[in-house]
């Protein structure tokens, strides 16, 4: 779970870019060298023509993609090398665009940025009307040498003896063709600074997601200098060790999505209170899982399974990311306790495929073993929660022998100064909630943080949010933004029947 921009002047002949980029090239990379696209070329990269599929059909993205290959290992440059899949989308205006490039960076850890982009398109039309947009697939993901760990069931992710086992195979079969070690957030920055480098620009503007927004942070924090501007959506502060916070956090995220149907009598009456229905439902399936008839979304076909409590957890945790599905929450958990669980059945396998599709399980496990093992302990008082320790377990145990990395002695320090930050959070987000991005600011004096109502994980398209986002990008200035037109969100009420919400 990323973009770019330029600005009108004078395109300096390339042979001179080059020229100027070699010779000014020492701590800053060649920060005095403003290099311009000159057609299909940018820097040193020769660019070609590609489409990025459309998640809405139809006609592809209009994009330039490239390969720029670099050392696995930095301190063994003539050694393994991977290719990094990078994929350039124009400003809609080319002539006018300005001279500093917005990269955007994904989520997971393990999603790809080429890949992920086409799903935020719309919400970087009005940044992209002037900057172009850079999208560079993070080592470990996409076409950039995938570190994918292919699951028979992605339920064994559940299970802490399972995860230990898949991780064992995973990192016996990645070894024949990676260095696990030098698949981390710093390798990713210091890729990052390398595409910087062959564009030929002084200075980029960073758009994070999720997980990348500690990328995001990583580069600003080790590249202050060639950084203009940040936007953090759903953010991960630096000082964050991913520990087991996932259950309470998703325990605080249910009981504000939960109290929307509960305040509101109709649906109530009808449903219940989603919490007990959730616990009942969970009991039920802990003792006898029923054999559920459903037809599967991606076959059209009739299909007969076990419906177990890890599915509906795992189901239940993914829907509260995003507000309209979780509105679909209250009503499916009621007709399962009323015996009707194909609904539910459907739901959790579509879910299961297309997250297994889409995060490479091998790189996630190089970064948050190598950054974050060392906080992965179950707590007691999670104990007791719909997620309980099973993450943290099963991470832990897939942690045990995968080959760590380093870490920067300075990667736990908050940023500081006088860099523009801008950081947006969704108030029921179940994964990185608002708090996280009060912490992120809190040493930033041009750092301002927007938390929106009624909204879940990953939130630049919601409402007015893309057209804050261009002003903040354009101006380098998040303090002054007027975000009054937020105040126009509202929240998706609950579904009470599959038809939809009450009038």
């Amino acid at each position: 779970m990323h973009i770019e921009h330029l600005s009108p002047r004078l395109l300096l002949p390339a042979a001179l870019v080059l020229a100027l980029a070699a010779c000014g090239r020492g701590d800053d990379g060649g920060a005095g060298a403003e290099a311009r696209p000159q057609g299909n070329r940018w820097g040193t990269l020769e660019f070609v023509p590609c489409a990025l599929s459309n998640p809405a059909g139809g006609k592809g993205i209009d994009a330039r993609c490239t390969t720029l290959e670099v050392p696995e290992d930095p301190a063994s440059p003539d050694g393994r090398r991977i290719g990094l899949n990078i994929a350039w989308v124009p400003a809609s205006n080319e002539t006018d665009a300005t001279a500093d490039p917005l990269f955007m960076l994904a989520g997971g850890p393990g999603q790809a940025a080429v890949a992920t982009y086409p799903q935020l398109d719309a919400a970087f039309k009005e940044v992209r009307k002037t900057r172009h947009v850079i999208l560079v697939d993070q080592r470990g993901t996409g076409k950039s040498n995938l570190l994918d760990c292919p699951m028979d069931d992605p339920e064994q992710l559940a299970d802490a003896a399972n995860m230990g086992a898949m991780a064992s195979r995973c990192r016996h079969t990645l070894q024949q063709r990676a260095d696990l070690r030098f698949y981390t957030t710093g390798d990713a920055i210091r890729d990052l600074d390398t595409v910087r480098q062959a564009l030929g620009v002084p200075r980029i503007n960073l758009m994070g997601v999720s997980y990348g927004t500690r990328v995001a942070q990583q580069y600003a924090l080790q590249h202050p200098q060639h950084t203009r501007t940040v936007l953090l959506d759903s953010v991960v502060p630096n000082t964050l060790p991913l520990g087991n916070l996932w259950a309470r956090n998703l325990e605080d995220a249910l009981a504000l999505q939960f109290a929307r149907c509960e305040g509101q009598p109709t649906c109530k009456d009808k449903l219940g209170a989603p919490r007990e229905q959730l616990d009942a439902l969970m009991t039920r399936l802990r003792s006898d899982p029923p054999l559920v008839r459903y037809r599967d979304a991606a076959t059209n076909q009739q299909r007969e399974e076990r419906l177990t409590p890890e599915m509906v957890t795992g189901l239940v945790r993914m829907f509260a990311y995003a507000p309209h599905a979780a509105a679909l929450l209250p009503n499916l958990i009621h007709e399962a306790n009323r015996g009707r669980y194909d609904g539910l059945m459907a739901l959790t396998r579509m879910l299961s495929d297309t997250i297994s599709d889409s995060m490479a399980m091998g790189m996630q496990f190089s970064v948050i073993c190598a950054e974050d093992g060392d906080s992965l302990v179950a707590r007691e008082e999670d104990a007791g929660t719909l997620l309980g320790n099973s993450i943290t377990e099963g991470i832990a145990a897939a942690c045990r022998d995968w080959p760590r990395g380093t870490v920067a002695g300075n990667f736990r320090t908050p940023l500081s100064g006088e860099l523009p930050v801008l950081a947006i959070s969704g108030e029921h987000d179940p994964v990185t909630p608002p708090r996280y991005g009060d912490e992120a600011v809190a040493g930033l004096p041009n750092g301002r943080h927007l938390t929106l109502r009624g909204q879940g994980h990953n939130v630049i398209g919601a409402g007015c949010m893309p057209k804050l986002f261009a002003q903040f990008v354009e101006r380098a200035d998040a303090t002054g933004l007027d975000a009054t037109c937020l105040d126009n969100l509202t929240y998706v009420p609950p579904f009470t029947s599959f038809n939809g919400w009450e009038p």
